[in-house]
């Protein structure tokens, strides 16, 4: 499931927090044991033995190797503050709406016929509500990066390709390659 648009969510809910997560390795192992309740549940997240994870809680054990120090910053940022980052999403598809920032290679297809030779831009482009509602619900519902590609080319493709219908009437729009994409909420 995880694309480059999935990230983009990730990180924009990331922004959401008010506090930040434990740095340290005992204070993020002590969280995870407290969100998923046992040692061996902890273990299994993070791909380590019960034993390593108590070595990690106990203090015993202060360097992990840098994959699993990852994966155990991974762990702790996406169960944290969820109740936050819920209330940002549901204000998001609810008024306020997404910023899209994006490089990338855009394709399009109209009534006069097609064009093989995409284009790179750079775009800023505020989505309404309904999109960050679809794609929060395709996400939710583990859609792949290519349906959320679709979701977000029919939102640029609105908002800045044919002006809400004011323009390029019948001009469809692919999203191709992603240089780089920021979301915002």
């Amino acid at each position: 499931m995880a694309g480059e648009i999935d990230d983009a969510l990730e990180r924009a809910d990331r922004e959401a927090f008010t506090k930040q997560p434990p740095k340290t390795l005992k204070g993020q192992i002590n969280y995870l044991m407290r969100q998923l309740k046992t040692t061996k549940a902890v273990a299994a997240e993070l791909g380590v033995t019960a034993d390593s994870v108590n070595r990690y809680r106990r203090g015993a054990r202060t360097h992990p190797p840098r994959h699993i120090q990852n994966r155990i910053d991974t762990a702790v940022r996406s169960r944290w503050q969820p109740r936050i980052r819920e209330r940002r999403r549901h204000q998001a598809a609810s008024s306020g709406g997404i910023t899209i920032e994006t490089r990338a290679r855009f394709g399009y297809r109209a009534p006069a016929g097609a064009t093989d030779d995409a284009r790179l831009r750079r775009l800023t482009v505020h989505l309404p509500a309904h999109y960050a509602q679809r794609l929060f619900d395709a996400r939710e519902q583990g859609a792949d990066d290519q349906h959320l590609r679709h979701i977000v080319a029919q939102g640029l493709q609105e908002v800045y390709f044919t002006d809400g219908g004011h323009r390029a009437a019948g001009l469809e729009v692919d999203l191709n390659d992603i240089d780089y994409i920021d979301v915002s909420f």
